[in-house]
């Protein structure tokens, strides 16, 4: 997952608002958004290649989702991010909890991102770092730096979700994030992948022949815990793939 806007406000109506983009290489196997067999009440896409998920929802309103750092000199973990996200989901730790063990042993993992809640709290690890933190109401964003690392493509989605806050309907939502407008040259950011890379990572939707967004999903939780999931997909050239639609 490599786009990450969302609204969390513990007492609203609708306390947690979700739109992700899921960038990846298209030759990489998954599955789209489902329930899955072997993990009971667990409703996510899932990576056939190391078994994890990049988003996901769970028993006693859990929700987790997960963005990768991209830094070409960061040391390769030996195991998959993925499996953050899985593994609280199929668990039964606390937010709190989850996040100190998971800090316990980031070295593992290649650099990372990670939200955990469950309608009570929203805690949030950058992966480099061994502090979680629990974040207060208000809208934020993530893409493969820092929390609201302000790269024009954050910015410009978590305005979009911020003007939707009265009514998040989902279509709004997912135009909010099929935008592939890619940002002026002066604005990208220097992340050591060469200016044409950046260019073709800098829109909130990407599309090649070989690697770009390959799920749209948009969550929306309201205050009774009722979660909807909807889950677009896509191929080579952002080629439409189909559509999921979830309540739960």
């Amino acid at each position: 997952m490599c786009l990450i806007v969302f609204a969390w406000r513990p007492g609203h109506a609708l306390p947690l608002i979700v739109a992700a983009n899921r960038d990846e290489f298209y030759a990489r196997p998954a599955q789209a958004l489902a329930a899955w067999e072997d993990a009971p009440g667990v409703h996510a896409g899932r990576d056939l290649e190391a078994g994890g998920t990049w988003l996901g929802v769970g028993p006693q309103g859990r929700f987790a989702a997960l963005t990768n750092i991209r830094d070409p000199r960061q040391a390769q973990g030996p195991r998959s991010r993925g499996e953050l996200v899985a593994g609280y989901l199929r668990g039964e730790l606390g937010v709190e909890a989850y996040l100190d063990e998971v800090a316990s042993r980031s070295g593992q993992y290649s650099g990372f991102n990670l939200l955990v809640g469950d309608g009570r709290q929203l805690g949030y690890l950058h992966g480099p770092d061994v502090a979680p933190r629990l974040l207060e109401a208000g809208v934020y964003g993530l893409s493969n730096a820092g929390l609201d690392t302000p790269w024009p493509k954050l910015v410009k989605a978590r305005s979009g979700l911020q003007r939707l806050l009265e009514t998040p309907e989902p279509p709004q939502l997912l135009a909010l994030l099929a935008d592939g407008e890619p940002a002026a040259d002066g604005e990208l950011p220097d992340t050591g992948v060469g200016m044409a890379t950046e260019k073709l990572l800098s829109s909130v939707f990407i599309a090649s022949q070989s690697y770009g967004t390959r799920a749209s999903t948009v969550l929306i939780v309201d205050d009774q815990g009722r979660r909807r999931l909807i889950e677009r997909s896509f191929g080579p050239f952002g080629g439409h793939l189909g559509e999921v639609e979830l309540s739960v």
